[in-house]
């Protein structure tokens, strides 16, 4: 009866024939040129990669090692490198207002040509402007201004001169200038002479010199407007030497740059700052007037202020493609750094630097969306600039209303698709508390982590690595090794109908296959190379398993697997530590008892279980009473435990095992210690499928092999989990050699008549089971028990009515 539980030895791992792979080693196979089993993913991608209207930005979406970051980054670089390519950017000054540089936009690869144009042409105006004004037709003109200057400045004061002499005074010169003396015969009278005259002869002189003071003011009023008119008439000389010169060199930038309005305005602001301003290009001897061009500080005038901050530059074809790995804000947006001299931190524009936003403007921007979130202020600014597509470059004080006064560059339009990847948890949460979030990426990616296995894809498979081999350089593999790979990639799926996506994990071993090939000094990856590249990887990983295994076989953890005994059951649990799973049997007891309590979980009154665990034992509880409570009362008092846990216990893959024990030992069956079992029920009696199938049956094989095979050892699974099966090798062997056993059930009956012997039962045509069935052995003693607490409640009552 046992025999038709059976599992055969060929559904327990993935039967793959290398004979049917086609080819003798993989250096045969082409390599691999589309992702495998991606098709929903990278037809979502394709669309959002292609749509262009606003907010079809891109989540992709999908577990570690799914392919999705190389996926994207591929599909991206192919469609970019058939895009049109995106213009260059450049900061310049604002002669308005410095405080707010302006971006000029140009066709791509032009901005370095702007940037050195500018530079040219300071550098010539730096050149040439000295030669004019030191060139002797500008020096000649320069000195007939000023000759007839000083001519007529000479004919005022021969005027003067000539007045003064009618009216009896002349010109004596000393340290504070010229003062008026009174002349007798043409020469000047004394102190001694002068006060000899009568009073009115003085008083008359007094005023004849205050009338020629009139003069004389009006005279030096006459003359500094000569000097005026001289220093404009050169000013505007020089002016028009300037713009001569730079008639031509704007007017062939004006005709370079003639598409472009903003370059345009800009030149004319360049143009009319060197005319007001050329004097910055003279060096210090060269100057026209006698004014210093050294600043406050001692420094020659700044040019900078011409020169051209080129921020973002396309040199290649097709848009642009930025990966930023620390998306922090700078790093997306942009920043602005300071300089420091004397003492004084300062800035201008071409301390601005753009972020990764920027460089990928018109192209393609992939963030790690943990990354994006765990970054102060950086997701805010990545849906602001989705939204107002344009970046702002601000310090992030500015970003949080703290004013620092320093730049404000103008903000600059951006396009860009941006593609975020990340794990499925933080899609659903942006989806849940993000309103934004389904506005700004309405396209998601979602990367499967496994397939549907059949032979074309197997030679898929094989392709993928081959063509890691020549990437990487690796020895390549034979039929066997590559059969060997394909089946470790169903246990990584945990189907053996189907493949693991997640190829990143199977890389590893490809690679420590290669490893261990060489190591070897073998030329092609053998079938035991890779196992051995297995075994390692699990050899490092399984030290906590190891413990478990030792403190089983030495019997400080307690799991009998021998004998046949009452109310206790092998159940399987399964650890996880990190990228590790292993199982380990763990015994759970069961005491029944009369009452009125129901089934006690001791876990969850110590409050070491989970809700998913109560759930299971409250489920169970469903199925004894629908089973059992007929004609008389449920009266059951029962007490469930893990025996030697002493943490929370979670799942409910152990009601199976639970109920068991609960029916041994109201039926006083024992149960077979050398089979555990696995699965949970439903309130049907239903066993249904579990998680972790291939580690519990590993784990107690482990146990088993320690302890010694007997040949009647095995494991009670849920035959809905048989297409789950991808065990080890050596399970598998044990199984065809008849030393182990897997079982698969599909209703508690089935594994109960496994774990007893006892057939369960079939209520008869008066809704009673039969006497030599379990479940009849159950219904009689829950029969008595009822009984007795009937009884009991008739004491009670009588003892409390009051005598007569």
């Amino acid at each position: 009866m046992i025999e038709k539980f059976k599992i055969p030895a060929t559904m327990l791992s993935p039967q793959v024939e290398a004979g049917q792979l086609g080819f003798a080693d993989t250096r045969e196979l082409p390599p691999l040129e589309e992702p495998i089993g991606q098709e929903r993913a990278i037809e979502a991608l394709d669309f959002g990669l292609r749509m262009q209207s606003p907010g079809f930005n891109i989540y992709v979406s999908g577990p570690i090692g799914s392919g999705k970051w190389s996926v994207a980054k591929e599909m991206v670089a192919r469609l970019a490198r058939s895009a049109t390519t995106p213009p260059d950017l450049c900061f310049v000054n604002n002669f308005h207002d410095p405080s707010r540089p302006c971006c000029l936009s140009f066709p791509a690869r032009q901005g370095r040509e702007f940037r050195e144009t500018m530079t040219n042409l300071v550098e010539g105006l730096r050149r040439d402007l000295p030669k004019i004004f030191e060139s002797t037709t500008y020096i000649e003109a320069k000195a007939k201004i000023v000759e007839e200057t000083e001519a007529r400045k000479k004919a005022l004061f021969r005027e003067l001169t000539e007045l003064s002499r009618e009216r009896g005074f002349g010109f004596q010169e000393n340290p504070m200038g010229f003062i008026l003396m009174p002349l007798r015969a043409g020469r000047p009278l004394s102190d001694e002479e002068l006060a000899s005259l009568p009073e009115a002869k003085r008083k008359e002189l007094d005023e004849k010199e205050t009338a020629l003071q009139s003069e004389i003011r009006e005279f030096h009023v006459r003359a500094h407007a000569l000097e005026h008119e001289a220093e404009q008439r050169i000013r505007d000389m020089d002016r028009q030497v300037v713009k001569n010169l730079l008639i031509g060199r704007f007017e062939k930038l004006r005709r370079s740059y003639e598409g472009l309005p903003k370059v345009l305005e800009y030149l004319e602001w360049v143009h009319d700052d060197v005319l007001a301003n050329y004097k910055d290009f003279l060096p210090r001897q060269a100057l026209p007037l006698p004014l210093s061009i050294m600043d406050s500080a001692g420094r020659a005038p700044d040019l900078t202020r011409y020169q051209v901050n080129l921020i973002v530059e396309h040199a290649g074809e097709g848009a642009p493609v930025v990966v930023e790995s620390h998306p922090t804000y700078a790093n997306l947006i942009g920043k602005i750094e300071r300089k420091a001299h004397l003492g004084v931190v300062y800035s201008d524009f071409m301390d601005i630097r753009a972020g990764a936003i920027l460089q990928a403007g018109g192209g393609f921007l992939l963030l790690n969306a943990l990354d994006v979130l765990r970054q102060p202020f950086a997701w805010d600014a990545v849906k602001r600039v989705i939204k107002t597509r344009e970046a702002k470059i601000e310090d992030p004080g500015e970003f949080v209303g703290f004013s620092t006064m320093g730049l404000r560059p103008q903000p600059v339009p951006v396009d860009v698709k941006v593609i975020l990847v990340g794990p499925p948890i933080i899609y659903h949460l942006l989806q849940a508390y993000e309103e934004d979030f389904q506005k700004l990426f309405k396209v998601k990616a979602d990367f499967d982590v496994d397939v549907s296995r059949d032979e074309n894809l197997d030679r898929l498979y094989a392709r993928f690595v081959a063509g890691l081999c020549r990437q990487e350089g690796l020895p390549h593999f034979t039929a066997e090794a590559t059969a060997e790979a394909i089946r470790y990639a169903s246990r990584l799926a945990e189907r053996r109908d189907r493949l693991s996506l997640r190829l990143s994990l199977l890389s590893d071993v490809i690679r420590e296959a290669g490893f261990w090939a060489s190591q070897e000094g073998h030329t092609l990856v053998s079938r035991s190379d890779i196992e051995t590249a297995i075994a390692q990887k699990r050899h490092r990983a399984n030290l906590p398993e190891q413990w478990v295994q030792d403190e089983i076989k030495e019997g400080t953890l307690i799991v009998d697997l021998t004998s046949e005994v009452v109310g206790q059951i092998n159940g399987l649990s399964v650890h996880l530590l990190g990228d590790y799973a292993f199982g380990r049997p763990c015994r759970i007891t069961a005491r029944t008892f009369v009452g009125t309590k129901g089934v006690i979980d001791i876990q969850r009154e110590a409050e070491l279980a989970g809700h998913v665990h109560s759930k299971g034992v409250m489920t169970l509880a469903g199925f004894l009473a629908g089973k059992f409570a007929g004609s008389h009362p449920f009266a059951l008092s029962a007490t469930l435990t893990f025996e030697q846990t002493y943490s929370e216990v979670e799942g409910d893959s152990a009601a199976v095992a639970e109920l068991a024990a609960v029916l041994s030992s109201l039926a006083d069956a024992p149960v077979r210690q050398y089979l555990a079992v696995t699965g949970s029920v439903n309130q049907l009696g239903e066993v249904q499928p579990i998680g972790g199938v291939n580690e519990k049956i590993e784990g107690f094989f482990d146990a088993c092999q320690k302890r010694g095979l007997s040949g009647n050892q095995g494991v009670i699974i849920p035959a809905r989990n048989t297409k789950h099966l991808a065990l080890r090798r050596e399970v598998v062997e044990a199984v065809e050699s008849g030393k182990f056993a897997v079982y698969g059930v599909n209703t508690v009956e089935e594994a109960l008549e496994l774990l007893t012997g006892i057939p369960a039962g079939v209520r008869g045509p008066e809704g009673q089971y039969p006497e030599n069935t379990l479940y009849g052995r159950v219904a009689r003693r829950l029969e008595d028990m009822a009984k007795a607490v009937a009884a009991w409640g008739q004491h009670q009552a009588t003892e409390a009515t009051p005598s007569g």
